[in-house]
């Protein structure tokens, strides 16, 4: 079975940056579209970016500019370049398929972004 493990989180002061990894267990996963997500207290989750197989990438609206997703299939790999970070992006931040699949949910990593 797949696992997809966060990490990277941490606190940041506005304006700063931060590199979310994102490590999948399985080779299939240079063939399947990935994403990053994230939920902040009291809102739905939402997707952050997502990479296809060839490297595309397309990103909300709220990130645009700032982030930038990426993939390493020889290491099985998906990262989140975060940069100008804003309060507004404080939440937990989870990888998974794009599609996301529901079995795939993992801890996520926490990001705090505050003076």
């Amino acid at each position: 079975q797949v696992q997809l493990v966060e990490s990277g989180g941490g606190l940041v002061q506005p304006g700063g940056s931060l590199t979310l990894s994102c490590a999948a267990s399985a080779s299939f996963f240079s063939i399947n579209s990935m994403a990053w997500y994230r939920q902040a207290p009291g809102k739905e989750r939402e997707l952050v970016a997502r990479i296809d197989v060839l490297g595309y990438t397309n990103y909300a609206d709220s990130v645009k500019g700032r982030f930038t997703i990426s993939r390493d299939n020889a290491r099985n790999t998906v990262y989140l370049q975060m940069n100008s970070l804003k309060p507004e992006d404080t939440a937990v931040y989870y990888c998974n398929f794009y599609p996301a699949r529901a079995m795939y949910w993992g801890q996520g990593t926490q990001v705090t972004v505050s003076s």
